[in-house]
């Protein structure tokens, strides 16, 4: 992600050339959400278009970030932005994190169940409660992290705002939108990621019970 970000200048003035086509590779990549891909391609602007672009990937996490790299290698990109040739010397590399370390380090018969509780948490919807214990946990900024880390877009959370009177309720509405977009990829786990990176991430204490097992 730091590469990524570190070059996301030198990327918007020359990927500005042709966005759309940018804009379609990535899609095709699943590298941007449904949402995401729709709010970027209403954009007019190239360079608006692809800053966008860029941001929700940045958003997205590291996996998103190294799959725009890798695409940016690739040679449909390579001959339509010459300019990108740098790219391909690029070395995108993968810390470990520190529960993969210790998962390579403890013996097999003690990961067995664990790495079994973690798939089953992490294909689980989430629940209306569980929204509502994270709408109680989200403070007045709930506009920006709508917009940002859930990637609603400004309209739909102006509607919320009038039809909803109260804090809560607004803030449940959009995740209950956030849930109905995302479909089957609403599960408690993505919605911990989500909420979790950059400014608007939420203290620990107040979200991971959405990642406890049932």
């Amino acid at each position: 992600m730091q590469l990524l970000r570190s070059l996301k200048a030198k990327l918007i003035d020359i990927l500005s050339g042709d966005a759309d086509f940018v804009l379609q590779h990535a899609h095709s990549r699943s590298l941007l959400s449904e949402p995401g891909y729709q709010r970027v391609k209403a954009c007019r602007v190239p360079g608006e278009k692809v800053t966008d672009l860029l941001d929700h990937i940045l958003q997205r996490g590291p996996e998103a970030a190294r799959g725009l790299l890798e695409l940016l290698k690739d040679q449909d990109l390579q001959e339509t932005f010459p300019l990108l040739c740098f790219v391909k010397d690029l070395r995108v590399t993968t810390v470990p994190s520190e529960a993969t370390r210790k998962k390579k380090q403890a013996p097999e018969t003690e990961e067995i169940i664990p790495v079994q509780r973690i798939c089953r948490n992490r294909s689980r919807l989430v629940t209306e409660k569980q929204l509502m214990t994270v709408a109680r946990a989200i403070g007045r900024s709930w506009r920006e992290i709508g917009r940002l880390a859930l990637d609603i877009p400004s309209v739909k959370l102006e509607q919320i705002e009038e039809d909803k009177s109260q804090h809560v309720e607004r803030v449940f509405a959009m995740l209950g939108h956030w849930r109905t977009c995302q479909r089957e990829e609403a599960t408690a786990a993505h919605l911990h990621s989500l909420l979790s990176q950059d400014d608007w991430a939420l203290p620990p204490e107040r979200i991971d019970f959405l990642l406890e097992t049932v």
